[in-house]
């Protein structure tokens, strides 16, 4: 008897260990790779859910005691693109997890080069430079990066050409950075598009390029023309193919002034548009 009950012991131990196996594999297979990624990452500066105490990321706005300023908005899923009430949803897949029992972490990226903090190439719209090869690989670093001059409009009305004639910039100034309406409304933390915002008229556009020296043109919403002039201020301003458009900065917070612009787009062969990390210095 003895013997008996022990083999029984046995046996009910493998019976154990070999269900425990089993539900292990079911819910492997059948788990996503991005089951990986923490609840709730990236929703708050400097939080990363699910890291300890003394694992967790700072994420920082403002560097060297306000020397330096990143003027990019993060990308998550609620980040706003052209024409969509829905943001840009889900943009980072996990391919491969250490979780899911990988040895690495390995994403795969899909994303409108529209979205978010962006730069526009000549192809966006003209269909003959964009067969003609001007996309971002082709634009200027000379001019994405260099002195840069952050001023503030009225914030009662579109930008024409009597708004800019008031700001008065200097004649040599190539880089300028307007600061609207839209970062009052908080514009781009909102991932619905929102027509109603800021931006430039055809007569403001063509005030610019006739008056000023201005190469780069950087705006704090989605597009750097009016929803009601969006093909011919744009038209405008890429016609020359000189002047590079920034859209979708982040300048909340910074004094307006002389800083150093630094912006740097995907090298995106064939692309007419790309996402874009730029900082200020002050």
């Amino acid at each position: 008897m003895p013997f008996l009950e022990s083999k029984m012991r046995v046996v009910c131990k493998l019976l154990v260990l070999t269900v425990l196996l089993f539900v292990s594999t079911i819910s492997l297979a059948f788990s996503s790779p991005n089951d990986a990624y923490p609840t709730g990452y990236g929703d708050e500066p400097g939080a990363c859910v699910g890291a300890s105490d003394d694992l967790r990321p700072l994420r920082r706005e403002v560097y060297e005691d306000g020397q330096i300023f990143d003027i990019t908005h993060q990308f998550n899923p609620n980040t706003p693109i052209g024409d969509s009430d829905e943001g840009i949803g889900q943009f980072l897949t996990l391919l491969s997890s250490m979780k899911n029992g990988s040895d690495y972490n390995f994403s795969e990226l899909r994303l409108g080069v529209h979205a978010g903090t962006h730069v526009d190439a000549p192809g966006h719209m003209y269909e003959e430079y964009y067969d003609a090869g001007f996309d971002v690989d082709s634009l200027d670093l000379r001019v994405l990066n260099g002195p840069a001059l952050l001023v503030d409009v009225p914030r009662d009305k579109n930008l024409t050409a009597d708004v800019m004639q008031s700001l008065h910039i200097p004649k040599g100034v190539k880089r300028v950075l307007f600061r609207t309406l839209n970062t009052d409304r908080r514009l781009m933390w909102k991932k619905a598009f929102d027509t109603s915002y800021v931006g430039f008229m055809k007569d403001g556009a063509q005030w610019l390029v006739d008056n000023t020296d201005i190469k780069l043109v950087g705006i704090d919403y989605l597009s750097v023309a009016a929803f009601d002039d969006l093909l011919p201020a744009h038209h405008v301003f890429l016609k020359s193919r000189e002047i590079i458009l920034v859209e979708g900065l982040k300048l909340d917070d910074i004094e307006a002034g002389l800083y150093t612009v630094h912006c740097l787009p995907l090298r995106l062969l064939g692309a007419e548009g790309s996402p874009i990390r730029c900082i200020l210095i002050k």
